[in-house]
């Protein structure tokens, strides 16, 4: 099990990187806090990887799996309206960007109606549910640096917002909630 939790770390890292690899030479920009909080996530799965499917219904597996369904329509309805609403232009110079989130129309609608990130929201979702697997010291610090990191990110990208989009990222913020409707 060590050899397959050492192999996910590696190769996780390495498309990480890959996937990172403009924002990695511009430290504050919000796809540097990305990667950490990636990087907790891979650290947190390779540690609970041996918990995925034992004990199905003991107490942490059943808060474990509806956190991690939750996650799953988050993440494809946030790309999904990324790509068909924001009209994601690739000659957008914003390097920590990965080209579906180059929008050039700001998304107002569908889930980004009430909340200004699913798609970090769906990872909060996935760092929780990954962390229930086997709930443990080591396990809790790395989701508290993915969830801190996932905070950092979405708040240096709402400043990169603000810049791209001004007054009217601004009064969207002041309709939505970050990450959760109606509380946070």
């Amino acid at each position: 099990m060590i050899t397959i939790r050492l192999a996910l770390l590696i190769v996780g890292t390495i498309i990480i990187v890959y996937v990172s690899r403009g924002s990695l030479r511009l430290p504050l920009s919000h796809g540097f806090y990305r990667f950490l909080a990636w990087e907790a996530i891979l650290g947190l799965a390779a540690l609970n990887l041996h918990m995925w499917i034992r004990d199905p219904l003991s107490w942490h597996q059943l808060i474990s799996w509806p956190l991690l369904v939750i996650s799953v329509p988050l993440l494809i309805a946030g790309v999904r309206l990324l790509k068909g609403r924001g009209e994601p232009d690739e000659t957008r110079d914003d390097v920590p960007l990965v080209a579906f989130e180059k929008t050039t129309t700001l998304v107002t609608s569908g889930l980004y109606r009430y909340i200004r990130h699913p798609l970090y929201s769906s990872l909060l979702f996935l760092v929780w549910g990954i962390f229930f697997k086997d709930p443990s010291l080591a396990g809790g610090l790395l989701a508290i640096i993915a969830t801190a990191s996932l905070t950092a990110t979405a708040r240096v990208e709402e400043q990169e917002n603000l810049r791209y989009f001004g007054d009217q990222y601004r009064e969207y913020m002041r309709q939505t909630r970050m990450f959760v409707p109606w509380l946070f």
